[in-house]
């Protein structure tokens, strides 16, 4: 359906775009994708011919004008609809999965990537703020099928985790260093068990040491293993881990935290395949493949002089970073019903969510992401007499009766997040985006609030358009 068949007279209709807009309609009709352009308030200004084909008929002309939520649903555009707000902070969201209603008979599971419209010109409809492109839930090509993919003890339907599913698997035939970044509790040690799994190494044993863990004297001997009488206490010589992962594979967790003098160790084991045990002169070879993680942000450690920089690319051969679990919420549902069955299953129970325990779950941010998902689960099913977990079970944080002051975000509530004091938003928020630079990401983290709620707030008093 495109903009040539409206009726000129229609309030919709803008004659000096509507040839950009179906040139850019045949472009995703062409690769298999329907385009729908939302306004600002969020009501369909335009939809592409490939919507006739997705849904198998022609769309009515009464779609234009139609709010979103009508035809995709109140959970992702209603009044705080998870796209709707991602949108309004000007963020790109992928790989949705939604149900198109087109009418009351008519509807099809799709797919959906939405973008705001961040630039305006002549050539670009002005009526037009926000893209959503669609494609079938049937399409093998998708990056994002609506169904969750279970892949080496992780489960998704997030665009940005199946494209770490993939290069695991591309992976499987090397033996290249990898640095796993990302949140504390994200799950990078199991990506890091998905990759050996994968690698020529599987056979071999996957042997892992918390960096953070031990003071650097005892990090060294558990790393490198050290031989009787290299200080107090070593009363027989001991086998250090890069031994123990011979033919298989090394996880360092949490290897920011590493000290500067094993950072010099570490390198040459990289550089040379070589190390020594401490106390002891031999030098000794290396046949483990590493894998090193960290939720530190090692460029700034580098410009600290914390981190040295050329361990860093030694160790950054293949990067894969973890996206928080907030930024991928299409993730949030099936991790917690897969979650919520392995701790039933644990217990001997048989307990199920309500209805009111997704929406809670998706409108909060989880600032200790998969593993504090796991956690508050833990805490609904002990405090749940029933079978039913139900919003009252939940966690407080996670309902918003309290909010931890050392969280990054403010806990998710019922209503719009309240900034903190002072009352004055407007100088409140000037001040603060004034003292980080206005880098979004870092005021909404100093002020205790998601960045949505940033933007929110930002719209509200006029400091964006």
């Amino acid at each position: 359906m495109s903009s040539e068949t409206h009726n000129p007279s229609s309030p919709w209709d803008h004659p000096g775009s509507a040839a950009v807009l179906d040139g850019l309609s045949t472009v995703f009709t062409s690769l298999g994708r329907a385009l729908i352009c939302l306004g600002p308030d969020f009501r369909v200004v335009h939809v592409s011919e490939g919507l006739d084909e997705l849904v198998g008929g022609k769309v009515p002309r009464t779609v234009l004008g139609q709010p979103a939520a009508e035809i995709l649903g109140d959970r992702l555009f209603g009044d705080h609809g998870l796209l709707r707000e991602a949108l309004l902070a000007g963020e790109l969201q992928e790989g949705w999965g939604a149900t198109l209603q087109i009418g009351a008979d008519n509807s099809r599971d799709v797919s959906i990537t939405t973008a705001p419209i961040s630039f305006h010109s002549s050539v670009c409809d002005p009526r037009v703020a926000y893209l959503i492109v669609l494609r079938p839930h049937k399409d093998e090509e998708s990056a994002t099928p609506l169904g969750p993919t279970v892949f080496c003890r992780m489960i998704a339907r997030a665009a940005s985790m199946l494209r770490i599913f993939s290069l695991i698997k591309h992976l499987r035939e090397s033996d290249a260093t990898v640095l796993v970044t990302g949140e504390s509790g994200t799950g990078k040690e199991l990506v890091a068990r998905a990759i050996h799994d994968h690698s020529p190494r599987s056979a071999g044993p996957f042997v892992a040491v918390n960096c953070g863990a031990l003071p650097g004297e005892l990090l060294e001997s558990e790393l490198f293993g050290h031989v009787r009488g290299a200080f107090t206490g070593a009363v027989r010589d001991r086998v250090g881990r890069f031994e123990l992962a011979a033919g298989g594979t090394l996880f360092l967790d949490e290897a920011g935290d590493l000290p500067l003098h094993l950072q010099v160790k570490l390198l040459r084991v990289l550089q040379e395949r070589t190390f020594e045990r401490v106390g002891e002169s031999r030098t000794r070879q290396s046949n483990a493949r590493i894998i090193a993680a960290t939720h530190l942000d090692l460029r700034r450690a580098i410009i600290e002089g914390t981190f040295r920089d050329d361990l860093y690319y030694r160790l950054r051969v293949v990067p894969i970073e973890i996206p928080p679990l907030r930024r991928r919420r299409e993730d949030i549902e099936p991790i917690a019903e897969h979650l919520l069955e392995k701790v039933t299953t644990r217990l001997g129970r048989s307990v199920r969510l309500a209805p009111d325990v997704i929406p809670a779950f998706l409108r909060y941010d989880w600032p200790g992401n998969v593993r504090e998902l796991e956690n508050a689960l833990e805490f609904a099913v002990a405090v749940c007499s029933g079978q039913t977990i139900h919003y009252r079970h939940l966690p407080p944080e996670v309902i918003g009766q309290t909010t931890d002051p050392t969280s990054r975000t403010t806990q998710a509530r019922d209503t719009v997040e309240p900034l903190p004091e002072p009352i004055d938003e407007k100088g409140s928020l000037l001040q603060a985006l004034d003292a980080h630079h206005w880098r979004r990401d870092e005021t909404a983290q100093a002020l205790g609030i998601s960045r949505t709620t940033l933007w929110r707030k930002m719209r509200e008093v006029g400091l964006i358009d």
